[in-house]
């Protein structure tokens, strides 16, 4: 027997499940949403939020380090307490899940928690924490699960010795040394801050360079940062075995083009080689759902196979980012609801990693646009030859701009320096407006800003650059 019958339940309240049940909402429907843990999914609870409160207190503790830089004198030796940075950033994490359980209820939309899962086309069943199972009925169904830390086969984590980013977070005390496996966001996040606070911190990657999605300038400038910082990187390089069995651990890693192995002793080994996602338990084979690789198989509109069911979020094709997963979930809702929305462009999808420097890009990194034949004119402007970034004393990196030689289209985007994460929407925008080359260059940016670097960067590809 069927408790309530819904518009709409959505599975999952991550930045795609939350941001979807309030857009249908706000679209007239019924809506609940099911929640096994916190409100906000690993994003706010988990994930960007949370983190970016320790960056920032690695940062700080950075700054006041680098007082006398400024003409500031500091009495005494600054240190870092560890265990109160991570409660504020927890503080942080739980003001956010309040701020998104308000507007959940602002929004009335039902909160239901527990474990969901389909045993229907239009049927969730929902289990609590006691057990007790209950069937609610909705016109559609969002999937919204998200996904987790993925695992080594050969290298489990234990979370004590061998940890994922959940417990990179709540460590009870700073390891005094650490090894980072991959250094994708997450892992090059974790390294920075750890190492900004008197952590010895060695990244191992797989590949020949650091942060592989970016534009090779980019990889090659924030090794070069990480080594200046003190972080030991290891390109090409695969970590074997990780002994966990005395005091700390014993990390054997091989290199890939040499097979030399080094033995590195730490306290604790993070493993950050990417995210797989939560498929398991929901109901997918019982109902039908198509899925394939860990994915769920939609269409543009995120509906699966099964009408009445669909799909957003890191469970289905595309990075696995909470700003995407927000836009698909406002997508699926306004088609649900008979809109006519526009599909998601994935090759417009801005991405940011928040190290210092940090890292912000958007569209094809030089390397791809060469590959797909295009006669390209690129730009790459300095940011110590930005007058903002003096001042600032942050004059590392740089703003590189890739443009189509024939029609001006803006092909790419790649910075990485302080504050850039907060300048890449120029580029998402201007992308997506069609926006050409010298469109950028006549567009008046203020000064002293460290925007200017974009326009500047522009004007570079087109030979007309004044400040350099």
């Amino acid at each position: 027997m069927s408790a309530t019958k819904f518009d709409l339940i959505v599975i999952g309240s991550g930045p795609g499940g939350y941001v979807a049940a309030i857009r249908a909402s706000q679209l007239g429907k019924k809506v609940a949403v099911v929640e096994k843990a916190e409100v906000g999914g690993i994003c706010l609870n988990w994930g960007c939020i949370p983190t970016k409160a320790l960056l920032k207190s690695g940062q700080v503790f950075q700054y006041i380090n680098h007082a006398k830089d400024y003409g500031i004198n500091v009495a005494g030796e600054a240190e870092a307490d560890f265990s109160a940075m991570v409660q504020r950033s927890r503080g942080v994490a739980a003001g956010m899940s309040k701020g998104v359980e308000f507007l959940i209820k602002k929004n009335k939309i039902e909160k239901l928690l527990g474990f969901g899962k389909l045993v229907g086309p239009k049927q969730v069943e929902v289990t609590d924490a006691d057990g007790n199972a209950t069937v609610y009925d909705a016109e559609s169904i969002i999937l919204a699960t998200g996904g987790r830390a993925k695992q080594l086969p050969h290298i489990k984590i234990d979370g004590e010795k061998v940890i994922g980013y959940r417990q990179a977070m709540t460590l009870p005390e700073q390891p005094k040394k650490m090894v980072v496996m991959g250094s994708g966001a997450i892992g090059v996040e974790f390294a920075y801050f750890y190492n900004s606070i008197g952590t010895e911190v060695t990244v191992v990657e797989y590949l020949p360079r650091i942060v592989p999605n970016e534009d090779a300038d980019v990889s090659k400038e924030l090794e070069r940062n990480f080594k200046k910082q003190g972080i030991n990187v290891m390109t090409n390089a695969a970590v074997q075995t990780v002994d966990t069995s005395g005091e700390g651990c014993v990390v054997k890693i091989t290199d890939n083009k040499k097979g030399k192995e080094t033995t590195i002793e730490c306290d604790v080994v993070l493993s950050a080689v990417g995210v797989e996602t939560n498929l398991e338990g929901i109901g997918l084979e019982e109902v039908g759902v198509a899925h394939d690789k860990g994915k769920v198989l939609v269409n543009d509109y995120y509906q699966t196979n099964i009408p009445s069911v669909y799909a957003i979020g890191d469970i289905v094709k595309g990075p696995a980012l909470a700003h995407v997963a927000s836009h698909e979930g406002i997508i699926c809702v306004e088609k649900i609801a008979g809109l006519s929305p526009e599909p998601m462009n994935y090759g417009n999808i801005p991405g940011c990693t928040y190290t210092v420097p940090e890292v912000a890009s958007v569209g094809m990194t030089e390397e791809q646009a060469k590959e797909a034949g295009y006669e390209i004119k690129v730009g790459k402007f300095p940011f110590s030859a930005s007058g903002k970034a003096s001042a600032a004393g942050h004059k590392e990196g740089f703003v590189k701009v890739i443009f189509d030689a024939k029609y001006g289209e803006w092909l790419g985007c790649h910075m990485i320096g302080s504050n850039v994460t907060e300048m890449i929407a120029e580029a998402v925008v201007a992308r997506k407006l069609e926006v050409t080359g010298h469109e950028i260059i006549t567009a008046v940016h203020p000064h002293p800003t460290l925007s200017e670097a974009v326009m500047e960067a522009a004007a570079l590809a087109y030979d007309e650059c004044i400040h350099l």
